[in-house]
């Protein structure tokens, strides 16, 4: 008895639709993991055996995690330049990018010379540091936004996507007596939102975790971003504690190992309730590559 076509679809479907969910449970439950055990008492999970839900439930690893003074000065500043350096670095890139998108622009091989080399090559950490120092943005809130205004890497994707727009809606807008600037910004950026919305999530994401900058160039506690408090709970909870510090610890049921899970669900949060919003501007530019090519 042979199969038919139709069955042997069916058959592969299923087949297909198997792996994947496997595939996606080998993913997704890492994560999951993390959230359980965050939840759980620590000393508890040190037994092992937690696999689908907390055992014994507790916010213990939370309150201790959120118990240090600065932490909300950490959050507002982590806040604060995620926001006002994700949309910066977007338009400046995108900026930059658009003008270097004209081929006729007057020694544009030597600036794609520039950009490449720069790309690929950097004097180092203390070469940048006395840069910093000699601009003035150390142990400032601008050292988080200034550098990281032009991202070389986005930068050639925006040229390639720009030089992609049809021409005729750019000579459309100068017939009407749009200069460049208007054309950025009415006809260019409205028609790339699945870019910036790609460069966006990436460069918040950047920003949202870094804590290197951080830790060499500020001082001021007031400057500390979430990035780095975290680093700091991390370094705390590895590092020998006197007996008092653990008999509290051991009360509470908090272990180095809780706080670090804890700290990994904070940190990913706010980027898991962010992707949703700007998954659609993913598929569009999906699509979009897939009707140019």
């Amino acid at each position: 008895m042979t199969l038919s076509q139709r069955q042997k679809d069916r058959i592969m479907d299923t087949v297909v639709n198997l792996i994947l969910f496997i595939i996606m449970l080998c993913m997704l439950y890492p994560f999951y993991y993390v959230l359980i055990l965050s939840f759980n008492k620590g000393t508890d999970s040190l037994l092992g055996g937690v696999y689908l839900w907390p055992r014994t439930f507790t916010l213990e690893n939370y309150s201790q995690f959120l118990s240090d003074p600065h932490w909300y000065q950490a959050f507002l500043v982590t806040i604060a330049r995620t926001l006002s350096g994700t949309i910066l670095g977007v338009l400046f890139t995108c900026l930059v990018a658009y003008g270097l998108s004209h081929r006729d622009l007057l020694l544009h091989k030597f600036y794609f010379t520039v950009i490449i080399f720069a790309m690929y090559f950097s004097g180092g950490l203390i070469p940048y540091y006395v840069v910093l120092r000699s601009v003035g943005l150390l142990n400032s809130f601008g050292v988080y936004i200034i550098p990281s205004m032009l991202s070389t890497f986005f930068l050639l994707i925006a040229i390639s996507f720009f030089r992609e727009i049809p021409g005729e809606l750019k000579e459309s807008a100068h017939i009407d007596g749009a200069n460049e600037f208007v054309i950025y910004y009415r006809i260019v950026l409205p028609v790339s939102k699945p870019l910036i919305a790609t460069m966006a999530l990436f460069m918040g994401v950047g920003q949202w975790n870094s804590w290197l900058d951080s830790a060499y160039f500020v001082q001021s506690e007031e400057l500390r971003t979430l990035a780095f408090r975290m680093m700091e709970v991390i370094n705390r909870s590895n590092a020998p504690m006197d007996a008092i510090a653990v008999a509290n610890s051991a009360s509470a049921g908090v272990t180095s190992h809780s706080l670090q899970v804890a700290a990994m669900v904070i940190s990913i949060a706010p980027i898991v309730c962010v992707y949703p919003f700007l998954q659609k501007f993913f598929i569009q530019g999906i699509m979009l590559g897939s009707v140019k090519g």
